[in-house]
Formats: C-alpha cells, sequence, structure tokens
C-alpha cells in the first residue's frame, strides 16, 4: 500500500486592491490607517498566516499606481484557503471592511486575486498585478481565482472540501 503524502507544497497568496475616496493625507483616510496596525497584528497572529508584504521602511499602506488609478495595495500569503478565509469573514477583519465604502470607492472590475504558490516563494507586486489582470480578463482560473470559485494547490484533485459557510461562497 502507497502512503499518500500531506505535506504541504504551495500557500495561498491573496491581493487586494482599493481605491480610495481621499488623499492619504485626508482625515477620512486616516481613520482607515488607525485601523491598519491591528488588523496586521491580528493577521500576523491568525492561524495559518505566513506572510504579508510590507515597504522596506516596514510600512503598512502601500500606494501604487494601476494604470491610472491610485490604488492602496494588500498583499499576503497564508497556509490555506480556509485559513485566509477564517481571517477575512470571521475575526475583527470583517468588522473593519464592513466600513471599507467610507474609505474607498466601488470597483467594478476584480479587486481581488487569489493564486497559489510554491512554500516559500514570496510574490511580487508585478506578479500580483499580473493575477488581477488576468483575473479580469478571464475570470476564475487556476492561474487567478476568487473565494466565490476557488481552485485547489497544483497536483490536488479539484474535489477539495469546501466551507460553504464562507459568505463569499455562495
Amino acid at each position: 500500500m502507497v502512503a499518500l503524502s500531506t505535506a504541504r507544497t504551495f500557500d495561498l497568496a491573496q491581493v487586494n486592491i482599493a481605491l480610495p475616496r481621499e488623499t492619504h493625507i485626508s482625515s477620512v483616510f486616516a481613520d482607515f490607517i488607525a485601523v491598519l496596525a491591528p488588523i496586521n497584528a491580528l493577521a500576523e497572529s491568525s492561524a495559518g498566516f505566513v506572510w504579508r508584504f510590507q515597504e522596506e521602511a516596514g510600512g503598512a499602506v502601500t500606494l501604487r499606481k494601476l494604470g491610472n488609478d491610485a490604488i492602496v495595495f494588500n498583499m499576503s500569503t497564508w497556509e490555506s484557503l480556509d485559513a485566509l478565509a477564517d481571517f477575512v469573514f470571521k475575526l475583527a477583519h470583517s468588522e473593519i471592511m464592513r466600513e471599507r465604502r467610507k474609505w474607498f470607492l466601488p470597483m467594478k472590475e476584480a479587486y481581488a486575486a487569489l493564486w497559489w504558490v510554491p512554500l516559500g516563494h514570496l510574490p511580487s507586486i508585478p506578479e500580483a498585478e499580473e493575477r488581477v489582470a488576468h483575473l479580469r480578463r478571464h475570470g476564475p482560473m487556476p492561474f487567478a481565482f476568487t473565494f466565490k470559485q476557488p481552485f485547489p494547490p497544483p497536483g490536488v484533485e479539484q474535489s477539495v472540501a469546501r466551507d460553504d459557510s464562507c459568505p463569499a461562497r455562495g
């Protein structure tokens, strides 16, 4: 009998972007900045957290250009889809995100993408931008997908059990 290996060989990468309603120096945006440190600390202490992108100076907010838009950029890696979903939808993060319309404009196109990366790989900004662009052009595929339409890590069959209590899945 051959034993199946259950060792994790991939982490889940996520990127999300947002269009600020006001400049990063406004009082409204300052409210968002104030909640970032506690939310990032929560992420870092959450089960399944692996890594998050930070500017060289360690800043929590990354302002970037994507096309003609100035965006706020966040990227991290997690041990599993379930670990990321628990953080996003079940912890204090979900309470903060209910207020996102106070800080950010609605986006008509995909603003978040998920994809699998080999263990130890730290995704780059160009890689994340490519995943969002691909998702916008082609919809969810193994190359870039969403919580609503996830894909398993490479080499794992599609019939992966899902926690359908995740609010984004429906």
